[in-house]
Parts: C-alpha cells; structure tokens; sequence
C-alpha cells in the first residue's frame, strides 16, 4: 500500500508539473506552482526531487503513462509491426500537441550531458517491455524477422524514434512530426518485416 501511495504523490508531482510546463512554460513555472497543482505538500516535491530541473528527466514518465493507455486501445489482431507504428503515430500526436518543443529539447541535451541515469535509455521502463513484448509475438507470429535479435528491433525501433524527435527539435518544429514519421518509420524499419 505505502508503494502504491508513494507511485501515487510523484504521479501527481510529475503530471501537475507537465500541465503547467505546457501552459506557462518551463522557466515560468516555479516550484511552489506545482506543489500547489499537485495538491502536495513542500516536503513531499523535495523528498522526489532536488528540483524543478529533476522533473525534466519524468518526460519519459509521461512518455510510459501514454504507452500504458495506447495498450487499452491496440487491436490485438492487428498485425504486430502495424502496432508498432501504431505506437509510434500516437506517441507522436501527443508530443507534437502537448509537449513543449522547448522542453522536449532540454530533455535531449540533459540526456546528452547527464553523469546520472539517462532515461530515455532505461530498459526498465514501461516503453522498452512494450516494444519487446510486441516484438517477441511479432516473431512468434512470423510477421518479423526472427533471424535478428528482438532487443536489436527494438534497439532499432528506439533508434529511430529518437532520431525523428532530436531532427524535430534541431529543425524548430517547422514540420509536422506526426505526419513526417508516418512516412518514416515503415521506411526505416521494413526490413524487419517478414516478407508474405
């Protein structure tokens, strides 16, 4: 129960954080701000982080919380590698209408820069067990190449998203995200398709 409470004050935390970061942006949103959206207490912000900077890592955590809501919605007899893409397109929209671009950027060059975990590299996520177990039934399904690794689909599939995101950032968002990697990923990751 105490594990459940503790998921429950950081949730609340980082989703109160990211609501006002989207509306008022990062350097105009202070911490007292999102104790108080949140509806947490002072000690509880500092008890999860040292501050506001410690929540620009959580983007992946509102990154899983999506992946978790999109695995309500996916058609379990679509075709694996069309879940993927899927996931992707989804993913996507969100980011591109509800994350900052600003944001998404800082998050990039901490990433680049962190001594501590980086994690959008943490295999442990909500993220990384999805697009394995996809791609393990995928296999299983003979729908993806089995002669290649599932963890090297998936480190490829990673790969790409991150490659898309980073450009769309580089490029100031001057395109459209959602429709530029809807065109790009099949592209990239058809050879990983099982030929019918």
């Amino acid at each position: 129960m105490r594990k459940k409470r503790t998921q429950n004050t950081r949730g609340k935390i980082i989703e109160a954080a990211w609501r006002l970061f989207y509306r008022q942006g990062y350097d105009d949103t202070t911490v007292e701000e999102i104790i108080e959206e949140s509806g947490t207490s002072r000690g509880s912000f500092y008890h999860y982080f040292q501050g506001k900077d410690g929540l620009l890592s959580t983007l992946s955590d509102v990154f899983d919380q999506k992946y978790d809501e999109l695995m309500e919605t996916i058609d379990p007899e679509q075709d694996r590698f069309e879940q993927l893409m899927y996931l992707n397109r989804e993913l996507f929209a969100m980011i591109e209408n509800s994350i900052s671009l600003d944001l998404l950027a800082r998050l990039y060059s901490s990433q680049l820069v962190t001594r501590g975990d980086r994690s959008l590299l943490d295999h442990g996520r909500t993220y990384y067990k999805l697009l394995r177990q996809i791609v393990l039934q995928g296999q299983e399904r003979g729908e993806l190449r089995g002669d290649v690794t599932a963890n090297e689909i998936v480190r490829a599939y990673a790969l790409c998203e991150r490659a898309l995101i980073y450009d769309w950032c580089l490029s100031a968002g001057d395109y459209s995200l959602t429709q530029y990697s809807a065109a790009m990923m099949p592209m990239f990751l058809r050879e990983f398709r099982k030929s019918l």
